[in-house]
């Protein structure tokens, strides 16, 4: 993202217009001007959200804005870990980000949906900011600079994970009909070395429910929901499938020795 584009603002602001809304914005940025930052820093969330909602309208507009209060909702989000202010710049932020994963170039080879895309890539975003590392982002410019990084990065993860994905899926379904034009001698290397690859596999994998994933994802060929609606009791909701199929995928195509096995 460019230092002074658009985009830096939410993607779903309303465009009020007229005169009266013109007066009512130069009057608010007047109003703002004269805030210094401790007072910004104590002023409570709600009036911090409304303030953040008007320059986003401003900015929306081409006027003179001040972002200041989105700022300083981030660093109450990252650095003092409030909730209510992650949710706000979570639904403020959300249009902007499906966006930058729609226009993403990889997107349309991974499958998945944008919201799915845009959850991961605000948890990408809220896990990679410690709040030691937030004085790193002195601006807003470079926070959602960042957070657009998050969100290629967590399509480009996607399709890394998909090619690993695949590979497994055929070490896990390579059947009876392949050995039936195989002499018994190396029908039996064949099967012995991919025990050997699931055995590794195994030993990588942290507990029952990333099993279960993988067992039904790769052995079983089932899609999340469908895992989902099977054990409702082990995850939240499909997002939390996805979630473990993705970590468990990354983290099996960077070990060495099953890369090794694989070919790869």
């Amino acid at each position: 993202m460019q230092p002074g584009s658009t985009a830096h603002w939410g993607a779903t602001l309303p465009q009020p217009g007229g005169m009266a809304h013109r007066a009512r914005s130069r009057q608010c940025s007047r109003e703002h001007a004269d805030i210094d930052l401790q007072a910004i820093m104590r002023m409570d969330l709600v009036q911090l959200q409304e303030h953040c909602r008007i320059e986003s309208e401003r900015f929306f507009h081409g006027q003179p804005h001040d972002t200041r209060f989105a700022y300083e909702l981030f660093r109450r989000a990252l650095v003092e870990c409030c909730e209510a202010s992650w949710e706000y710049l979570f639904n403020h932020y959300r249009g902007l980000v499906e966006r930058w994963i729609r226009r993403s170039g990889a997107f349309a080879s991974t499958g998945e949906s944008s919201e799915f895309f845009v959850s991961s890539a605000f948890a990408r975003f809220w896990q990679a900011i410690s709040p030691e590392r937030f004085a790193s982002f002195p601006t807003l410019a470079s926070l959602l600079h960042y957070l657009q990084l998050c969100a290629a990065c967590v399509v480009i993860d996607s399709v890394r994970a998909q090619s690993w994905a695949e590979m497994v899926s055929v070490e896990s379904t390579c059947g009876w009909e392949q050995a039936c034009d195989t002499p018994p001698d190396e029908e039996v290397i064949d099967r012995v070395a991919r025990e050997e690859f699931w055995r590794q596999i195994n030993a990588l994998l942290a507990g029952d429910t990333e099993r279960f994933v993988v067992y039904h994802s790769f052995v079983m060929g089932r899609k999340p929901g469908e895992i989902y609606q099977l054990r409702r009791d082990l995850f939240g909701s499909v997002a939390d499938v996805y979630n473990v199929k993705r970590n468990v995928l990354g983290r099996l195509s960077r070990n060495q020795e099953l890369r090794r096995m694989a070919g790869l």
